[in-house]
C-alpha cells in the first residue's frame, strides 16, 4: 500500500486535505488539487485514474519506474516523467518522479525518492501556486540535484588525472575510471532527455502550461544545457586520461625494451670474444705473450665502456 495524500489550494493557501473519495474542485473553480503519491500500488492508480480521468497509457507508464524522461500530451492533460540522480560510491542512482498535470490538479508520483519533498515549502514561500508552477518547482529541484553529482564525478576524474601525472594507474583505478565513464555517459543521456522535456514545456503550446510559467521552464532548460555540456566535457576528460595512461604505459614498455637491448649489446661483446677464444683454445692470448690475456680483457672493457657511453648519450640507459 502506497502513501497518498491530497490537498486543495486556493489563492496560495491550503483550504482542505480531503480523502480521495471526497468531493474535488471541478474545472473552472479557482481551486486546484495537489495529490502526492509515494510508491503507489495498482489500487491507488485505479482510484486516481477514476477520480481525475487519467489516460490509461500514462497510468501504465507511471506504474513502471524504469521510464525515461519524457512528456506526453493527452487532450487537456500532460504526463511528465522526470529522473533524479545521486552518486553512491562510483555508481549514479536514479529515481523517478512522474507528474499528471491539468489546470485543476497535479498528481506527483515518487518511486522511492524524496527529492521534491521540499517543493511545497519552496512554493509556499512565494506568491505563485498553480499546477504549472508546482511542476516547474519540482523540475528545478530535480535539476539542482544533478550539479553535486557532476561535480563529484569531476572531482574523482581530476584526482585520477593528477595521480596519473605522478605515477601509473593500477588495475583497480583503471576499472574505476571505466565505471565513471559509463556512469557519465548514462547521465549525459538522461540530461539530454530531460533537456528535451523542458524544451517542449518552455517553447511549445502545451496544455496546462501558461505563458507566465514558460520563462521559468526556459531557465531550467538553460541549466540542463549547461549540465549536458559539463558532462560531455567530463567524458572527454576521462577519454583523455585513458589515452594518456596508454601512452605512458607504451613509453614505459619502450624504455624497458631499450634498456634490455642496450645491456644485451654491452654484455654481448665479452661473451662473443670469450666464445671465440673458447672454440680456438690452441690460439689463446697466453700463447701470444705474457700480456695477451690482460690486453684482451682491457679491449673488452674498453668496448663495453664505449657502448655504455654511447647508449647513455642516446638515453637508452
Amino acid at each position: 500500500m502506497g502513501e497518498v495524500t491530497a490537498a486543495i489550494f486556493r489563492d496560495g493557501e491550503v483550504i482542505d486535505r480531503p480523502a480521495l473519495d471526497a468531493a474535488m474542485p471541478r474545472y473552472g473553480e479557482p481551486a486546484f488539487t495537489w495529490i502526492e503519491a509515494l510508491d503507489p500500488v495498482e489500487s491507488d492508480f485505479a482510484v486516481l485514474q477514476q477520480r481525475f480521468g487519467l489516460h490509461s497509457l500514462a497510468v501504465k507508464d507511471s506504474m513502471s519506474p524504469a521510464q525515461a524522461p519524457k512528456v506526453d500530451v493527452y487532450e487537456d492533460q500532460i504526463f511528465v516523467v522526470l529522473k533524479t540522480a545521486r552518486l553512491e560510491s562510483d555508481e549514479i542512482k536514479y529515481a523517478g518522479i512522474d507528474a499528471f498535470v491539468s489546470r485543476q490538479h497535479i498528481i506527483t508520483v515518487r518511486h522511492g525518492d524524496t527529492a521534491h519533498a521540499h517543493a511545497r515549502e519552496k512554493l509556499q514561500s512565494g506568491s505563485r501556486l498553480r499546477p504549472d508552477f508546482i511542476l516547474h518547482a519540482i523540475m528545478d529541484l530535480v535539476v539542482n540535484s544533478y550539479f553535486p553529482v557532476v561535480e563529484m564525478v569531476e572531482h574523482e576524474v581530476l584526482s585520477m588525472e593528477q595521480h596519473l601525472l605522478d605515477s601509473f594507474l593500477d588495475r583497480n583505478e583503471i576499472t574505476r575510471l571505466f565505471r565513471l565513464r559509463r556512469e557519465a555517459i548514462h547521465l549525459q543521456h538522461v540530461l539530454s532527455r530531460m533537456s528535451d522535456v523542458c524544451g517542449k514545456l518552455a517553447n511549445l503550446e502545451v496544455p496546462c502550461i501558461s505563458a507566465e510559467a514558460k520563462p521559468y521552464f526556459r531557465d531550467v532548460h538553460d541549466r540542463l544545457v549547461r549540465l549536458h555540456t559539463m558532462t560531455g566535457g567530463l567524458v572527454d576528460v576521462i577519454q583523455a586520461v585513458f589515452q594518456a595512461s596508454n601512452l605512458l604505459e607504451q613509453q614505459r614498455q619502450s624504455t624497458t625494451t631499450r634498456q634490455l637491448a642496450a645491456w644485451a649489446a654491452i654484455l654481448g661483446v665479452p661473451a662473443a670474444i670469450a666464445g671465440v677464444y673458447s672454440m680456438n683454445s690452441a690460439y689463446t692470448a697466453e700463447l701470444l705473450g705474457a700480456y695477451g690475456h690482460p690486453a684482451v680483457v682491457a679491449a673488452m672493457l674498453a668496448i663495453c665502456l664505449a657502448l655504455y657511453i654511447r647508449f647513455k648519450k642516446l638515453r637508452w640507459l
